[in-house]
């Protein structure tokens, strides 16, 4: 870190409230994320987001946070799968990095048809860079002073964690300065980014600020739903085996996020799963890599592309991802839109999680099954428990 954004934090973390003895360093490489792959300079971070996107597009929802408090729910079947290392794709915000912790990918593509998305991963990019551990993190997060001793936080659980920040009200010269480290650190990294465009990222990590661990996904043009789960309930929720999964829940899972991140191996592609490019081009560099996919998260997006025409070309571009007998998709099914119960759904959740093998995918797709998008969403879903 240069010395004059040392220098800035340092003021803003020396405020009385959160007074500390030390400035924001690197922490040492865990074991596990040591096996990651080599690291990318900037430079060619940058050329490689621009080579991997498309043309973006709307979706009318800002997408802060998920709306899946199921998220967690294939964890287990995963784990029994051994579905591990390779290349990871997904969507949307943070609950990748609880896929990616689990999985331990040695590179993970951040696809998304918002630009929006981008620029949000690329404040979490940031964030981690300037903190040494999950408690500053999510104190850098949500605008709120971390405790002094933050380095003896690493073994506190993430109930405390959660506990300590509710307790705390933002702070705005935090936030103010923050937001100007952040400028300089998304700016660092080649990536063309438009004065607007940090209006937006510094927009973004407003909303976290002013609702805290209150957040909740918000639709823009549509009603939202009021069960939808909050940052926290996200944060908390366990896998069906009764586990904190969550990549802020265990220090190890949050440095090895963190270690990705440093490396420059979670790329944000702006893309379509449908489009003529941005999909096909990360299959193209996955097997650039001799890697094999391992997760493929697409939330759910086929429902849209189901509906909007377009669910074929994703199929299509799905075909070509290279893959071996382990490789997964995760999707999400919303019961509201067909009032079908699936199979699989754990009563109490909005949102029911499923597993499929993409070998499967692509035998059924192939063969002209899925003929509705209750086929898709029932066909072949591995079991959970």
């Amino acid at each position: 870190m240069r010395r004059p954004m040392m220098a800035l934090l340092l003021v803003v973390l020396l405020l009385p409230s959160c007074a500390r003895s030390e400035a924001v360093s690197e922490r040492p490489v865990t074991a596990g994320a040591a096996t990651a792959a080599a690291a990318s300079t900037d430079s060619a971070f940058a050329a490689q987001v621009a080579t991997l996107s498309e043309a973006g597009g709307y979706f009318d929802s800002d997408n802060l946070v998920s709306n899946e408090l199921s998220y967690q729910h294939v964890i287990g079947a995963m784990r029994r799968l051994n579905v591990s290392g390779g290349a990871y794709i997904g969507v949307g915000p943070d609950q990748n990095y609880t896929y990616i912790a689990k999985v331990r990918p040695r590179i993970a593509y951040m696809i998304d048809l918002r630009r929006d998305n981008l620029l949000q991963h690329l404040l979490y990019k940031s964030l981690f860079d300037l903190s040494r551990n999950r408690v500053e993190y999510l104190g850098l997060l949500l605008g709120r002073p971390a405790p002094a001793d933050a380095e003896r936080w690493n073994r506190r659980s993430l109930e405390q964690l959660i506990a300590y920040y509710d307790s705390l009200a933002p702070n705005r010269a935090l936030f103010d300065s923050v937001t100007t480290l952040v400028a300089r650190k998304s700016g660092s990294h080649g990536i063309p980014i438009a004065e607007n465009e940090r209006e937006t990222i510094a927009r973004i990590h407003g909303r976290f600020v002013g609702a805290g661990l209150d957040l909740q996904y918000e639709s823009l043009n549509r009603p939202s739903r009021r069960n939808y789960p909050t940052f926290r309930d996200l944060l908390l929720e366990r896998d069906l085996e009764g586990n904190q999964a969550s990549y802020l829940a265990s220090e190890d899972d949050f440095q090895f996020v963190k270690s990705m991140h440093a490396r420059n191996l979670i790329v944000p592609v702006v893309g379509n799963l449908a489009g003529d490019r941005a999909l096909r081009a990360i299959g193209r560099d996955i097997a650039a890599r001799g890697e094999r996919l391992s997760v493929l998260y697409v939330s759910n997006v086929e429902f849209y592309l189901v509906r909007e025409g377009t669910f074929e070309a994703f199929a299509d571009n799905a075909k070509t991802l290279p893959r071996n007998e382990r490789s997964v998709i995760i999707r999400s099914y919303f019961n509201g839109p067909y009032s079908y119960a699936h199979p699989q759904w754990v009563p109490g959740y909005f949102s029911t999680q499923i597993l499929q093998t993409l070998d499967s995918f692509v035998t059924e797709y192939t063969s002209g099954g899925y003929t509705d998008y209750l086929a898709l969403v029932t066909r072949h879903a591995l079991p959970l428990r």
